[in-house]
């Protein structure tokens, strides 16, 4: 029997929503947008408690807490009245060391504020609270589902760095056919293309930069332990993706003994650098020396 049009039009319409319905079965998508969401809520956490410093530093401006959600707490509780303070209530925020910041507090030179302004500035402080709270959960749904979809991923490198590099890939089929000098450049596509179009120095790296092997290493090996990780995450996301078999501490012991020898090569003298201009750097001076004659000449016409 011939199949009418109006038949294949419904055929192709249900395989495309059966497909649509798998792909978004998987969880990936649902990954991707939560560590996309972390992200935007780090970014705007950490500008609202910069905000809340420099406001509290007008009343407070002695005042120094290293962890954001410890200053914060204690502006909520001790920043209306910072001179009504007791030493055992500082004593939850700094520990032995009370005796110390309520002799600050009494040589304050900053003002205690007035109830329409601690008022604002509590407001602002509970919204960091919030956002941290918010934080946490996300983290906590990223640690338990994304060793589930790429375990050997996530085996080399942080869950939230796996699933970052998930949602820049698109998908983890997308992840799994990606060439590894992709890989190694996904978050880099701006300096990637600045390279490219003005001949600059092209990027080493992308979001692989969160890599503590990377941000600790030495200069001239950061671009060398990228491209090392780059290659052996193409290979575990392939892995996930493909062969379901776990193979991530293979990897991991390939990678370790990789990173011994590149230690070792740190220890030789330095080499000076080889890389040169781009072409289009280099015709840049001489264009614009051509058009400074054809200017002169011009101006000499007249």
């Amino acid at each position: 029997m011939v199949e009418t049009a109006e038949e294949k039009r419904r055929r192709i319409i249900g395989l495309a929503k059966e497909a649509v319905s798998k792909a978004y079965s998987t969880g990936e998508h649902s990954i991707a947008q939560a560590i996309n969401a972390y992200n935007e809520i780090e970014k705007t956490r950490n500008l609202l408690h910069e905000r809340i410093e420099e406001w509290y530093g007008i009343y407070f401006p002695e005042l120094t807490i290293p962890s954001a959600e410890k200053y914060t707490k204690f502006v909520l509780k001790i920043g209306a009245n910072k001179k009504q303070a007791t030493e055992e209530e500082l004593r939850e925020f700094f520990g032995d060391a009370s005796k110390d910041v309520l002799a600050r507090i009494n040589q304050s030179i900053g003002a205690e504020p007035e109830s329409g302004e601690f008022k604002a500035l509590s407001t602002v402080a509970n919204t960091e609270l919030e956002l941290m709270r918010t934080e946490r959960e996300i983290d906590a749904y990223l640690k338990e589902s994304v060793p589930k979809l790429m375990p050997n991923v996530s085996y080399l490198v942080d869950y939230k760095l796996a699933a970052e590099l998930l949602s820049r890939a698109g998908s983890l089929s997308k992840l799994a056919m990606m060439p590894s000098s992709t890989l190694q450049l996904l978050g880099a596509e701006k300096a990637l293309f600045r390279h490219l179009r003005s001949g600059s120095k092209p990027p080493k790296y992308g979001v692989l930069f969160k890599l503590k092997e990377v941000t600790e290493a030495d200069r001239r090996s950061k671009g060398r332990i990228a491209r090392l990780f780059a290659t052996k995450l193409s290979i575990a996301a392939r892995a996930d993706s493909i062969s379901k078999r776990f193979i991530g501490k293979e990897l991991r012991e390939s990678i370790d003994k990789a990173m011994a020898q590149i230690k070792e090569k740190e220890k030789l003298p330095r080499k000076p650098s080889q890389w040169t201009p781009g072409p289009r750097r280099q015709q840049r001076p001489q264009g614009q020396q051509q058009g400074r004659l054809r200017w002169q000449d011009r101006r000499g016409r007249r």
